[in-house]
């Protein structure tokens, strides 16, 4: 073990843990604004609870997001300098862009949004929650766009001299065709997991309290959320259908890694199961569905998608001597645990929304225990398509340009990166033990009591400082 290793297990475990808030927070923004806005044009005091009562779910998890991602920018510099020197240039742009645009945005109005309540006009406060919600979404597009880059280096031009990559067009950044399909994708994988976590909690009240006054709003956020769910699954099938012909395109190996398609075949077939040896190139039983893979790769049932082995002899001539391929173990399960766990969403939503067909209310012990397990697997599915889609790229820090051993710090020694990784490690460990309290403590207390209260003083409103609207 080295420091590249070390880093490369540090950055992998502090973004996978990040991105366990990213999801639920760019999804539930968005249907915490639906709520507040169907409030606002019916008046009707359900979503009025429904808003408060997942808003405050969404501020915690905002909160741990902030947190969390802080450490994600410094490690550029700390364990990846060399990166930083090449590709700074570009890569800086967005993120950039994305901490004095976007951040400020979302931050902001989210401020107003809390502290707003009873002191803002009705549409302004409306108004507060979707431009945070813009802003969370706008900074998503800004980091996938910097992160496409690494996939598909576009818009720039190696300096001689410095021997670093530098901007020629930012437009061609912005406007990647990595960065336009993963964008949809991401978000769709981010309203599934919003979608599912607000079935979780409703499925939780409508069976565990029966008889509570509020049932009739807990009865709505499992249709709602349930219908979340599947529009998201028919969105993430769709964009990862484009997506991956895509990425057939630029990355061809990480599509043969995919499947662990050794050699290149016309047509190719898709294996669900392949049992052999683990690095995938002797095979003792594969379960596979004819022409799949073609289809994903090229849109040709037929086309011609090229093997692990003819693409590692094409790199070693284009690029030098040296392994191209990734560790196709890794490729290979977490592409397909990344579709089983989405699709397990899916269809405990279609349960859900079974259970309640013609007013049914769900009682079933084993579909509560399936519903809490809802917002875990859409989690699991999205962070499984970040370790494909990292992984995949090995050994490319940028696709073609930079590989990953040459972007380490070359100053930063084992131990130091060794004690910042177990440090991270245990604090966010301790993170996620205070998001997990949080989270069900208040998803545990049910909608808050939202009736007009008399004030408590003479002291002009006006006067009053802002408080905590929850």
């Amino acid at each position: 073990m080295d420091a590249l290793d070390v880093a490369r297990w540090q950055f992998g475990v502090t973004t996978v843990y990040h991105f366990l808030f990213v999801p639920l927070t760019i999804g539930l923004s968005v249907l915490v604004a639906i709520l507040q806005t169907m409030w606002h044009r019916t008046g009707n005091e359900r979503y009025l609870k429904l808003t408060k009562f997942y808003g405050k779910l969404f501020l915690i998890n905002f909160a741990m997001g902030v947190v969390t991602g802080i450490v994600q920018e410094f490690q550029f510099g700390m364990n990846w300098s060399d990166y930083s020197r090449f590709v700074g240039d570009i890569f800086g742009a967005p993120l950039a862009i994305e901490a004095l645009v976007a951040f400020f945005l979302e931050s902001t109005f989210i401020g107003l949004w809390i502290f707003g309540w009873d002191r803002l006009p009705k549409r302004a406060h409306l108004a507060s929650i979707w431009a945070a919600a813009i802003g969370t979404n706008l900074s998503a597009y800004f980091i996938l766009a910097a992160n496409s880059f690494m996939q598909n280096p576009v818009g720039y031009r190696i300096n001689p001299d410095s021997g670093r990559a530098e901007l020629t067009d930012f437009v061609a950044v912005l406007t990647n065709k990595v960065a336009l399909i993963t964008f949809p994708h991401t978000l769709a994988g981010s309203f599934l997991v919003a979608g599912s976590l607000v079935v979780a909690v409703g499925l939780y009240h409508v069976i565990r309290n029966r008889d509570s006054a509020d049932t009739g709003a807990y009865r709505f956020a499992t249709k709602f959320g349930s219908w979340v769910v599947l529009v998201a699954s028919a969105a993430v099938l769709f964009t990862g259908d484009i997506q991956g012909k895509i990425m057939t395109d630029v990355q061809p190996m990480k599509m043969a890694a995919a499947e662990g398609l050794y050699t290149t075949e016309s047509p190719a077939s898709f294996s669900v199961l392949t049992i052999g040896s683990l690095d995938g190139s002797r095979e003792v039983f594969a379960l596979k569905i004819p022409y799949l893979l073609s289809y994903l790769g090229t849109g040709d049932p037929n086309g011609t998608v090229h093997g692990i082995n003819d693409l590692q002899a094409q790199y070693a001539t284009q690029y030098g001597a040296g392994s191209y391929t990734p560790i196709i173990p890794v490729t290979y399960w977490s592409f397909r645990f990344m579709i089983a766990f989405g699709m397990a969403a899916g269809a405990i939503a279609l349960l859900v929304l079974w259970s309640q067909r013609k007013g049914r209310t769900p009682s079933s012990k084993w579909l509560l225990r399936a519903g809490l397990a809802m917002p875990v697997l859409p989690l699991l599915a999205n962070s499984f398509g970040w370790i494909f889609t990292e992984m995949g790229r090995q050994p490319w820090i940028v696709f073609g340009e930079m590989l990953t051993r040459n972007g380490v710090s070359r100053s930063v020694s084992l131990t130091e990166v060794l004690t910042s990784f177990t440090a991270f490690t245990l604090i966010y460990a301790t993170l996620a033990v205070i998001e997990v309290k949080l989270l069900l403590r208040y998803a545990r207390a049910g909608v808050p009591d939202v009736s007009e209260q008399p004030p408590t003083d003479d002291t002009d409103d006006a006067e009053r400082p802002l408080a905590f609207a929850y």
